[in-house]
Formats: structure tokens, C-alpha cells, sequence
């Protein structure tokens, strides 16, 4: 019987540990890396809650020392994919009918387990597979997913309170129903807290899912797979697979129940997708919801007022944080004569300091790179500058090896030529472009700016004047989804700030706020009159 009115109140952000020498908090970690590298994991499949092996093993190493073998995961066929999809479907109508404080709770001890039981566990997968170091990891797949479980709930609570006015003599209600369909979450290497977010947002609102991971991910993936069940998610409601994004996606936009996507990667995917789904239209069963957040050639521009120092950390921090490999990493920086050197000398002498190696040795700053093709495709960028007949020079980096790991050195180009390549093009690692402007001419550089990218996913400026502050916010208006006055581009928190961009890097559905859980509900109006009217004449039509 349900008798009440349920509410999940705001929760507070996870406090982030700092892993200091002689804290607890390290050496559980260190305990946790050291256990996981002991044993070679053998990663299965689950549909509708059970272990799958295909038999296809592919190994998962380390980037940072791929000498080292983690394990394997069972690749996916065709006939998983299928599997998949029909344990979904299978599950929806239980699922959709389980009241919402039971669906809630769920999740709420999911987060529960994983900020104790599980979370230097999750932090050590993570920190192993994409070679993330310790604060990394504790920021990402510890405090975010735990961040983006609990305020899910709350957001999700509070649409289901919003409801229409009822005048006398009737009752209007509205029902947020799920998806008529089963929900695809395509989810990235870079963040373990995306990876657990995109199947999760769509099944608190009832909804049913198949998640493919990126295979550079699956590590960790599997780890948050198993706090789910453990914390007592119904069979069939996620079912995490590994096929090739071709053979998934083929098989998932051509089902008429298809309902939608949940999707973070490059653009190119992204919008090979969206063509896909619009080839299949007159297939599906309703109109699938499209949700996406891709690429971002992130910026920081630094007025002539601003305070060097606070742009050297940003810069720092935002551009070489994670070797580069966020979304919202700043990748391009636009700096004012008056200011130019003084920036590029400090902002040197810090990387010099940043020391680069495996994420057990927690004195790095600096890992490796996700995996060979991404070091390949970084390093070209870097090599080309030598060919740019002097419109681009290598400041400070520009070193690439992977003799032993995926390593790159943070890499600063200064360039004279604003739509230089590496100005232009997301490169998706551990480089930064700088390009210094005449500093009069600095409302003139922001139609510049503007105009470099077509993408507009986050974005920074430092100054000190408020004037110049006001006038670029306004100019900037659609040059990025998350804006950041004197700090770096980085960083969004869950229920602080809402992440996602327009233009070419997605569909601004901004993870982390109720607006992304709006896209996975389909509300039904209920308006029940109490007592009907006889008759259908109205009382104008009498005659006088």
C-alpha cells in the first residue's frame, strides 16, 4: 500500500579526500591498487543479471605500463546485443510499475556502498584502466558518481511533486511515465562517474537500458555493474555489453522499440548516430529521445586586467589536469600582449615541476594516455608544428613516449596565427595552444574566438575589470555551455554547475540538473471530473 507522500531531500556534495601521506584514506587506496594488480580479472557481460562469457577474451592493460595484463573482457556478438534488448524489454513492465521510493532506494544505497564499501576499489579501477592518478579518480568515480546518484533522486522527487492546478469540481494530475522502448547509454573512457550516469538517469525514471561502455572503460565499468546488483537493481533493467559501436548500434536503431540514447563521445559518432536514427524513424514505436554531449575545443581568454598568477593555475590545472583528456579541458588560450610573457614564463617554469609516470606513484601529476591511438593521434599534432613554416613553435614539452606507457609530455604551443590547427582542432590530450593578441584590440580577439571553433562546450575568461567581466559574458553568450569567470574550464560539480554545451559539442541537456531527467520521462495528463455534465447545451444557447 502506498499511503504517503515520499521525498529525497537535497543531498550535499560528497566530500572529496585528499589521500595525503599517512592518511587512512591513502593507504586503503594503496591497498586496493596493489590487490587489483595482483589478480587478472575475467570481465563477463550481464544480461538480465547474469554473468555472459563469450569466449572472445581481449586484454585490458594498463595505459600507463602496458607491460602489465589487468585481465580480459568477453567480447560481444550480434546475438548479445539481441539478448541484451529482449531482457530489457522483458524487464520494463515490472520496472516501470515499482513505486518510485523503491526504484529510489535503490540507487541511494548504490551510492551508499560506493562511498564506503567500494569506493577505493572503484577509485583503484579506475586510476588502473584510464590511468587516472588518486585525486583524479576520488574526484571522478568516487565523489561525482556518488554526486550524481543522490541528486538524480532528489531532482527526479522533485518532478514527480510538479503538477498542474485544479480548479473545483475536478482533479488534474500528471504522470511522468518512462520511454515506451528500451534506452541505449553509449558512454566514454574519460570519466567513470559518466559511465555510471548515463544507464542510471534514464532507469530511475522506470526506464530500461543497454550500456555499451567504451572498451577502454569496461574495467571500471564492471566494478560499478556489480554495486548495482549488489544493491539490489532487478534483472534486466541495465544490461552492460561490450560489442563494436557499428555492430550496437546498427542493431539497436533498427528496433521498433528504440526509445532513445544517452550518448558522450565525439561529435563524429554523435552525428552519425543522429543520421542513423533519422534513417530508421518510420521503424520505431515513438520518437526517440536524442541526448548527447561530444566534443569541446575549450578556451581561456585573459583580458588585459587580469591577475597572472590566477591564470597560470587555471591554465595549469585546466589544460594538463587528466593529461587533457576532458571535454572541458582548455585547450586554447588567448593572451594580451601587456601580460604574454609573464604568463608563458611562470605558466613554463609550473610544468617543469609537474612530474609524469605510473598513478601508483602518487608524487605524478602526469599518467599516460588512454591507448596507442590516441598517442599516436596526439603526437602527430605535436610533430606537425615543426612543419608549420613558422606560424607555431613548440614552448615548452612536445616529448612522446610509449616504450613502456601511453606518455606525453604537457605540451605548450605558442602560435602566431589564431586559426592555427591545434587552435582549431579538439586534440583530445595533454596540449595547449597559446596565440598572444594586441591587447587594445581585445573586444575585437572575441569575435575571434567566437568564430575559431564550432564547438561551444565550456570556456573561461580572467580579468579584474567588472566592466570588461560584463562584456565578455555578454559576447560570449553562445560560445559555451558551462562559462567560468577567474578559473579554469574544468571542474563542474554535480548540482553546482550543470554540464554540457551547444553548438557541435551536443544537445545541452545538462547532466548533473533536472533538466536531463526531463528527457527520459513522458508525461500522461489525467483531468477527472467529479460531476459530469447532462447535457451538452450551454446556457448561452437558451433564447431570451
Amino acid at each position: 500500500m502506498n499511503n504517503a507522500y515520499f521525498d529525497f531531500a537535497e543531498p550535499k556534495n560528497e566530500p572529496v579526500l585528499n589521500y595525503a601521506p599517512g592518511s587512512a584514506e591513502r593507504k586503503a587506496l594503496q591497498k586496493a591498487l596493489a590487490e587489483m594488480k595482483s589478480q587478472q580479472r575475467d570481465i563477463p557481460m550481464y544480461i538480465n543479471g547474469e554473468e555472459v562469457r563469450s569466449g572472445n577474451k581481449k586484454e585490458i592493460r594498463p595505459p600507463h605500463e602496458t607491460g602489465h595484463l589487468l585481465g580480459h573482457f568477453h567480447a560481444s556478438t550480434e546475438a548479445h546485443v539481441h539478448d541484451a534488448i529482449d531482457a530489457a524489454l522483458n524487464a520494463r513492465e515490472s520496472w516501470a510499475a515499482t513505486s518510485w521510493e523503491h526504484r529510489a532506494s535503490i540507487f541511494m544505497k548504490a551510492a551508499e556502498l560506493l562511498a564506503t564499501k567500494y569506493r577505493y576499489r572503484m577509485n583503484a579501477a579506475t586510476m588502473l584502466g584510464q590511468s587516472k592518478n588518486a585525486y583524479q579518480a576520488e574526484i571522478d568515480s568516487a565523489c561525482e558518481l556518488i554526486d550524481f546518484l543522490r541528486f538524480n533522486v532528489h531532482f527526479l522527487s522533485q518532478i514527480y511533486k510538479q503538477q498542474p492546478i485544479s480548479p473545483q469540481g475536478m482533479d488534474n494530475r500528471m504522470e511522468y511515465r518512462p520511454l515506451e522502448g528500451f534506452v541505449l547509454a553509449v558512454t566514454p573512457f574519460n570519466f567513470t562517474a559518466i559511465g555510471g550516469n548515463l544507464p542510471t538517469a534514464p532507469a530511475m525514471c522506470g526506464n530500461v537500458c543497454v550500456w555499451k561502455p567504451a572498451n577502454t572503460q569496461i574495467y571500471s565499468a564492471s566494478v560499478f555493474m556489480e554495486i548495482l546488483i549488489e544493491a539490489g537493481l532487478p534483472k534486466g533493467v541495465i544490461n552492460l555489453i561490450y560489442p563494436s559501436g557499428p555492430v550496437g548500434g546498427e542493431i539497436c536503431y533498427a528496433h521498433p522499440y528504440f526509445a532513445g540514447v544517452h550518448f558522450t563521445g565525439s561529435t563524429g559518432v554523435f552525428q552519425g548516430m543522429w543520421k542513423s536514427i533519422g534513417n530508421n524513424i518510420a521503424r520505431y514505436k515513438s520518437y526517440p529521445r536524442i541526448v548527447g554531449e561530444t566534443g569541446g575545443k575549450d578556451f581561456v581568454f585573459v583580458h588585459p586586467s587580469a591577475n597572472v598568477d590566477a591564470v597560470v593555475a587555471g591554465l595549469a590545472r585546466g589544460a594538463f589536469e587528466y593529461q587533457g583528456q576532458k571535454c572541458s579541458a582548455a585547450s586554447r588560450a588567448y593572451l594580451p600582449a601587456n601580460l604574454a610573457d609573464e604568463i608563458k614564463t611562470k605558466l613554463v617554469a609550473e610544468l617543469k615541476t609537474m612530474k609524469m609516470g605510473p598513478v601508483d606513484d602518487f608524487t605524478n601529476f602526469i599518467n599516460a594516455v588512454i591507448d596507442e591511438k590516441a598517442f599516436d593521434s596526439i603526437a602527430k599534432y605535436i610533430s606537425n608544428v615543426e612543419q608549420s613554416n613558422g606560424a607555431a613553435k613548440i614552448l615548452c614539452g612536445g616529448k612522446c613516449d610509449k616504450s613502456k606507457g601511453y606518455f606525453i609530455e604537457p605540451t605548450v604551443i605558442d602560435t602566431v596565427d589564431p586559426s592555427y590547427v591545434t587552435m582549431c582542432e579538439e586534440i583530445f590530450g595533454p596540449v595547449l595552444t597559446i596565440y598572444t593578441y594586441d591587447a587594445d584590440n581585445w573586444i575585437q580577439e572575441l569575435d575571434v574566438l567566437d568564430n575559431t571553433s564550432p564547438y561551444a562546450l565550456t570556456g573561461a575568461i580572467f580579468a579584474q575589470d567588472r566592466h570588461a567581466i560584463e562584456f565578455m559574458t555578454k559576447a560570449l553568450v553562445n560560445s559555451a555551455g558551462n562559462f567560468y569567470i577567474n578559473d579554469k574550464p574544468t571542474g563542474a560539480v554535480v548540482g553546482q554547475q550543470p554540464f554540457g554545451g551547444a553548438r557541435a559539442s551536443g544537445t545541452n541537456d545538462k547532466a548533473g540538473s533536472v533538466l536531463n531527467l526531463y528527457r527520459w520521462l513522458s508525461p500522461r495528463t489525467i483531468k477527472e471530473t467529479y460531476v459530469s455534465p447532462v447535457d451538452y447545451r450551454y446556457p448561452f444557447h437558451q433564447a431570451d
